[in-house]
């Protein structure tokens, strides 16, 4: 039962599919996915701020996990358009999080609309999710601050080695920041609950948002 239901919701974490993993034996308290992470902040010819494309990249075991049982022409190589259907639920699924992506524009908070562009490729056996989050209108912005991460924090992101974030037509006079929070350490001595049981008004993942920053 677990099986059938982790592969096709990949990132959907869903109560009911949250409650059977926790109620596996072998479940522990720390993050069961992990994403390298690289994103773009894309702006348009008048300097205002259109949106952010992401390029997640799962770990060798989720991705191998996650194309059990998915049909391809070449064995265990799968093509864009053979990962299209799983690509879309994730995207779906991601919506109820947020797309784990929060954001604030000179201090309001950030409004973005359904992702657009989204697929998934197969790269070294490893599976990387595509997808843009265009603001609900461009903005023309003085200070960016978005916070990537899971709030139950069941999939762990980290910031790829090179060039994790970048600009593209940004103002010449912006400047970008990164900082990683939190200590995955800090997890493993907590009890389970408090996944079972996550707060909505302080999620526990936020200690552990990828901070990024623009100040133009």
């Amino acid at each position: 039962m677990i099986s059938r239901l982790l592969r096709p919701l990949v990132l959907g974490l869903s109560a009911g599919l949250l409650a059977l993993v926790l109620a596996a034996p072998e479940a522990l308290a720390h993050p069961h996915v992990y994403v390298t992470m690289k994103s773009e902040i894309v702006y348009d010819g008048q300097g205002r701020m259109t949106g952010i494309r992401h390029r997640w990249t799962f770990d060798d075991m989720f991705s191998s996990y996650a194309t059990q049982g998915l049909e391809s022409k070449v064995k265990g190589k799968f093509t864009r358009e053979e990962l299209q259907p799983l690509a879309e639920v994730n995207v779906t699924s991601l919506k109820e999080f947020d797309f784990f992506t929060q954001g604030k524009l000179d201090g309001k908070k950030a409004e973005f609309e359904q992702p657009v562009d989204y697929f998934l490729e197969q790269e070294d056996d490893l599976l990387t999710l595509h997808f843009t989050l265009p603001l609900k209108k461009p903005v023309a912005t003085k200070t960016v601050d978005l916070d990537i991460y899971d709030p139950l924090y069941f999939v762990a992101f980290e910031f790829a080695d090179k060039e994790p974030i970048t600009l593209k037509g940004a103002p010449a006079s912006c400047k970008l920041s990164t900082v990683k929070l939190g200590d995955d350490s800090q997890v493993k001595s907590l009890s389970e609950s408090i996944f079972a049981r996550p707060d909505p008004n302080n999620p526990f993942g936020a200690q552990f948002a990828n901070k990024i920053g623009v100040k133009c």
